[in-house]
Order: C-alpha cells, then structure tokens, then sequence
C-alpha cells in the first residue's frame, strides 16, 4: 500500500518560502495515501498561475494545463478512464475569472472529480495584480486607488449552480484539510474544496493572522447541518464566506457517469477500440 512519501518525487517546488500552497500538496499527498491510492492511480490536473505548477510536483500522472482550462482536461480524462481518481487544482484566478465559464458548468454536471482551488486573493505568478477575490478596496498594481469591483463569493455561487460536495479549508490547518480532501475523493460528483492559501510576497492584507482572526470553523456551530442547503448558504451570508468545513454534501444526486445511457465501464485504455470494416462502414453511411 502506498504511503504519503510514495507520492513524492525529485521536482523541488519553487514556491515563495511560506506560501500556503506547500500544504495544499501535503494534503493531497496525505489524502491520496489515506484512501488507499496507488500513484498510478491518481491524476493531477492544473491550469496557470502558481498553484498550477503543483501537478508536475506529486509523484503521480499530472496534465499542466493553460489558463483556466484545467477542468474540461480533468474531466476528459475522468470520462476516458473512470478507474483513474483525478483531482484538478488551480488558483482563484484560473478557477474564478478565465475558467469560471468550466467551473460553473462543470459544478452543474456533476462530474466526478475533485476541484481544488489555493485562493490567495490576488494573482502571484504575474506580480501582484487584483483577482476576482481581492475584496473592494484592496491596492494593487492594477488597482492603486484600490479595486471598485465587489470580489467573487465562490462558496455562494456553488450552492446556486447546484453544487453536491462544497468544502473551504485553510492551508494552515494540515489535518482538516487532507480530510476534506479525502471526503471530496470519495463523494461520487463535483467536489469544490476553496482553500485560503495566503501569498506572502504579493498579498500583505490577507495573511496567516488576518485568516486566523476572521475564519470560523463550522465545527465550532452547534447544530450545523451540511445535508440542508439552505443553512448552508444562510451561514455564508451570515459570515460573509469566511468558514471552514464542509460547508454542503448531497450524497443522493448521481453523478454524470451514471447518468449517461449506455456509459461503459471499461476504462478506453483498456477497451478493445478495433472496428469491424463492416459495421465501421456502416457509420459513415449514415453521416453521408
């Protein structure tokens, strides 16, 4: 059975020293290790920015994507290979401005993946510019007088697009994070999971302190009920987005897959894709 260090490999990350998403890869490590996943299992699956390097850093199959279009590869390669357990990753500006096209709809298909996103507010990789988190107000080199823009609340727009497993976590917390990861894996549909993922370099409001002041943990509300959608959102107005958790999980709606007339088991690598020249003939008759 694998182990956490299996997941491993020799490609150093080149992270910022202190950037969160050096426990986000821990946790998906630790994650893929604790359900049982060999490496050859799993694949990773990333778009643009910083965070999207962490596909080429966990010893596993890993895709390096372009901006914002980690999610229609991810979801390809679930439907090419559904024994494959496939995790996509990417940060809140791949995931919430050029890609919140795929997010939405991938939310909405059900699809059965695991969306990971390191949501540090701000666009790193390019030095420094506002992202669709950066709140109202917030300076940066795109927005010196700060950013007149209400920021995206991607927790709220899960739930509206009829999200089924909606979790946010904080890099800092290592265990709460690999086991939402680890629920997320397992939940058959969509996993959302946002992950505050502060940049040490670029963003100095949202930082380890500033997180640590104003997140809630949902564990700490008595009665909190993740089956009832309409708690769930209340709660997030209530705390304007700032919880960690398992904010919503509908373990009743199927997946995409199992929606599909005729859908086959068989992984295509393991198909027999030959055709018959007859009925392969036959195909093309019917287009002409």
């Amino acid at each position: 059975m694998a182990t956490f260090k299996d997941f491993r490999n020799n490609v150093k990350p080149n992270w910022c020293p202190g950037c969160g998403d050096f426990s986000v890869q821990a946790a998906m490590q630790r994650a893929a290790a604790n359900v049982g996943l060999e490496p050859e299992n799993l694949a990773v699956i990333s778009g643009i920015g910083c965070s999207g390097r962490i596909s080429g850093y966990i010893n596993s199959y890993g895709f390096h994507g372009i901006h914002g279009r980690s999610l229609p590869i991810a979801q390809g390669v679930k439907m090419a290979n559904r024994d494959l357990t496939v995790i996509a990753s990417g940060g809140d500006g791949d995931g919430f401005a050029i890609g919140m096209g795929h997010t939405i709809h991938a939310i909405r298909r059900n699809v059965d993946i695991t969306y990971i996103v390191m949501d540090n507010q701000i666009y790193g990789l390019t030095k420094g510019q506002t992202s669709p988190r950066s709140a109202t107000g917030f300076k940066t080199k795109s927005s010196p007088l700060g950013s007149i823009e209400q920021p995206i609340s991607p927790m709220e727009m899960a739930l509206t697009a009829g999200a089924t497993f909606v979790a946010q976590s904080f890099s800092t917390d290592l265990k709460d994070l690999t086991a939402l990861i680890e629920a997320g894996i397992k939940h058959k549909g969509f996993s959302l999971i946002n992950v505050y993922s502060p940049c040490v370099t670029y963003n100095k409001v949202n930082t380890y302190d500033w997180f640590k002041e104003n997140l809630t943990k949902l564990s700490d509300i008595e009665g909190y009920d993740p089956s009832n959608r309409e708690e769930a959102m209340q709660t997030l107005m209530k705390h304007n987005g700032l919880v960690t958790g398992l904010i919503y999980q509908n373990t009743e709606r199927q997946s995409y897959q199992e929606l599909i007339n005729g859908f086959s088991e068989t992984p295509l690598s393991k198909a027999d894709l030959n055709l018959d020249q007859n009925y392969f003939d036959k195909l093309v008759n019917e287009f002409m």
